[in-house]
């Protein structure tokens, strides 16, 4: 429990803070999150869900509580964003911040995952080949080892060598955030690697391996920084003792959790359990891995390997083969797709497959592990060869990328051939036809509660979810579901700091036409937009899909459409620097939005005094996973639109409002073009649930 040294400690470090910190203004909110994260990480096996809105100050409050709570308990502090930006911001400013003001030494790591760093095996492979002839490694290996998938452009070959160069100088540490040069689509996956790709502490390279050197300053340091996909890939993976986690990142009961930018862990969760064969693609990977095998076979100079001979490997990988081209055949009887549908789908009602397909699957099932036991053994024998030069390193690498493939097939088909448990959701199980024509067998969890109880609220210290976003008006069922939240945890929702009520005001326009009606609903975004936007200023105007966006573009006037920095037009860093660049010189300038721009964006003051939101943010109902899991609901009795739709909206509704005051001196107004919540019954509970902003709702004449 939190122990009276440890309060004193964090009084301390929070009053350091007040008189450290220029124009810092005690704020009751971030008081009271300081001793909320503190007694939840501080418990046993501790649990806490904080609704922190922007301005909080909700960084500075989980540094102070969980560093001090994690040296009085001698444990780790690993804090989990979303997004690379937010790990950036700690990093580089709120963490060495906090340790100044609070006059501690920490050793702090920024934790990533391997396809964040240079692998050097790959790197010395990738120059060996240079000037080979095309699909030749240069070093007397085939296609099927062949590490450029096409001949280098100039440019390609130029960045290598660059990359190279400052690699060996000790001028880059290996970074490929940091890469001293761009790194194009075509080069960067041939210098990273894959955990299956990766021989670990047999590399001939691993002493001046950049992830293996990032993975020794996570293990000495006190303060971890890493990304939610990356915790989340740790706590998933099989440790010692027959627990979970401490693979990458320390053990999770030696671990105290804050995962900030929270309202993403749910889907990211979902993300990890999820599997997808594409069948086309995976007969001919088979075909080259045959070829590879026998490489492996003549480069070991052994005659069997494992528990299969070369022979019954061979056959053993055509019959998982043909019974793709098995399965394939079953679904194309089964199921034909609509072609005016631009994303075919075969959706499982309830997650249930047709009796033969899940036939097949489980002959897939079985076969595909027993083939994954064979090939493990014969990589190990490559791996632990010595001195077989490149074509080992390049065998080696082949056969875990290959295992990784076959990993995801053998999830997929025991997904597919598995029964569901009782009283638990379903798993999706759909198949979609991809723009080649190619089948797609899909697999997923529809929710991230049962997996995280098993893996987190389980096995860590403690843990401590925040977000400006978790709940919905308060009301936290939602999210708590989403995550297994335990039934002990604290659930608490801060008021904003900021004088909502007097610097923004929400309208709700008197517009006439729904979101139902596709084009009516476009064409009223649009002359809303020409007629009451100030084009002068510096707007935002969100969407929930990639066509509303289109269509209202094409409708605007043509003066209006200069003044449109449209989301996917250009990167989104240039696309936001000229937009501030436009608003800064008085010309007025309107950012056009997904769901991302509702979510990520940081525009103060003059950037953004409009926020327009063109339509309430529900989920896609074709979505197989939300679909799956609102059948399982209605199936109990229960209502998934009530339930999960609902909340789920009115969260990302407020998130997207929260775009607008960044500041105690903002100003703005926030528009809402969709009368669904005037006109529908469950409309007034979701404006309820809104920030206390000015209400200025027209009527319909």
């Amino acid at each position: 429990m939190l122990t009276d040294p440890t309060k004193d400690a964090i009084r301390a470090a929070y009053a350091r803070l007040k008189d450290g910190l220029p124009g810092f203004r005690p704020r009751a909110a971030q008081g009271r999150m300081i001793a909320e994260v503190a007694k939840a990480l501080a418990s046993e096996s501790g649990a806490a869900a904080i609704e922190a809105p922007t301005g909080t100050g909700k960084s500075m409050a989980y540094l102070i509580a969980g560093m001090e709570v994690a040296r009085a308990q001698k444990k780790k502090l690993l804090i989990a964003t979303a997004t690379v930006a937010l790990q950036e911001q700690l990093v580089e400013r709120d963490i060495p911040l906090y340790l100044k003001l609070a006059g501690h030494e920490a050793k702090v790591a920024l934790a990533k995952g391997r396809g964040r760093y240079l692998c050097p095996r790959n790197l010395a492979m990738a120059r060996q080949s240079l000037g080979a002839e095309a699909g030749q490694m240069g070093l007397g290996f085939d296609a099927d080892l062949a590490l450029w998938s096409k001949p280098p452009a100039e440019r390609d070959k130029q960045a290598l060598s660059k990359l190279a160069g400052a690699f060996e100088r000790g001028d880059w540490n290996g970074d490929m955030d940091a890469a001293p040069e761009p790194v194009g689509d075509l080069l960067r996956p041939m210098l990273t690697t894959s955990a299956g790709g990766c021989t670990g502490r047999k590399c001939i390279h691993f002493m001046n391996c950049p992830f293996f050197a990032a993975r020794r300053a996570v293990a000495d340091a006190e303060l971890i920084v890493a990304n939610q996909d990356l915790v989340l890939a740790d706590l998933t993976m099989p440790g010692e003792d027959e627990g979970w986690g401490g693979v990458i990142l320390p053990k999770p009961a030696q671990t105290l959790y804050v995962f900030d930018e929270a309202h993403h862990v749910p889907a990211k969760a979902i993300d990890r359990g999820a599997a997808e064969v594409y069948l086309g693609a995976s007969v001919r990977q088979l075909s080259r891995l045959a070829r590879q095998v026998h490489a492996a076979y003549s480069l070991t100079d052994k005659e069997s390997l494992g528990k299969l001979t070369l022979d019954t490997g061979d056959a053993k990988l055509q019959e998982l083969s043909d019974g793709l081209e098995e399965l394939e055949k079953a679904i194309r009887l089964a199921w034909l797709p609509d072609p005016a549908e631009s994303e075919p789908m075969y959706r499982g009602s309830l997650g249930q497959l047709p009796e033969d397909w899940v036939i097949h699957a489980q002959a897939l099932h079985l076969l595909t592990a027993e083939i994954q036991r064979w090939l493990t053994a014969v990589r190990r024998a490559v791996v632990e060869m010595t001195d077989g030069g490149p074509t080992q390193e390049a065998l080696a690498r082949e056969l875990g990328m290959a295992l990784e493939r076959l990993d995801r097939q053998e999830r997929t088909w025991r997904a597919w051939s598995g029964e569901d448990a009782e009283h638990a959701p379903p798993l999706a199980r759909w198949v979609t036809l991809a723009a080649d024509q190619q089948l797609v067998c899909h697999a997923s969890s529809v929710s991230a509660g049962g997996l995280l109880r098993h893996v987190l609220w389980n096995n860590a210290s403690g843990v401590v979810l925040t977000s400006a976003t978790l709940s919905a008006g308060g009301n936290f069922r939602g999210f708590a579901d989403a995550v297994g939240l335990p039934d002990d945890a604290v659930t608490l929702s801060l008021p904003s700091p900021f004088d909502l009520a007097r610097q923004a005001r929400l309208e709700v326009p008197a517009i006439d036409a729904l979101p139902d009606a596709r084009e009516e609903h476009a064409q009223a975004i649009c002359d809303w937009l020409a007629e009451h936007l100030d084009w002068g200023a510096g707007n935002l105007v969100l969407f929930t899909s990639r066509a509303k966006l289109d269509r209202v573009l094409q409708r605007l006037p043509i003066d209006k459409v200069r003044k449109v920095r449209a989301q996917g037009s250009l990167g989104k860093a240039q696309l936001i620097a000229e937009h501030v660049a436009d608003v800064e010189a008085g010309k007025g300038s309107t950012l056009f939005g997904l769901a991302s721009f509702g979510e990520g964006l940081d525009l103060p003051g003059k950037l953004c005094e409009t926020v327009v939101i063109t339509q309430l943010p529900f989920a896609v109902p074709t979505d197989p996973v939300g679909a799956t899991y609102a059948e399982w609901l209605e199936s109990r009795g229960r209502n998934p639109f009530l339930e999960v739709s609902i909340p789920e909206a009115t969260r990302l509704l407020t998130q997207y409002c929260g775009r607008l005051i960044r500041s105690e001196t903002d100003r703005g107004r926030i528009v809402l073009l969709d009368r669904r919540v005037v006109t529908k019954r469950y409309g007034a509970g979701m404006l309820r649930a809104l920030p206390p902003f000015e209400r200025v709702i027209e009527r319909v004449a």
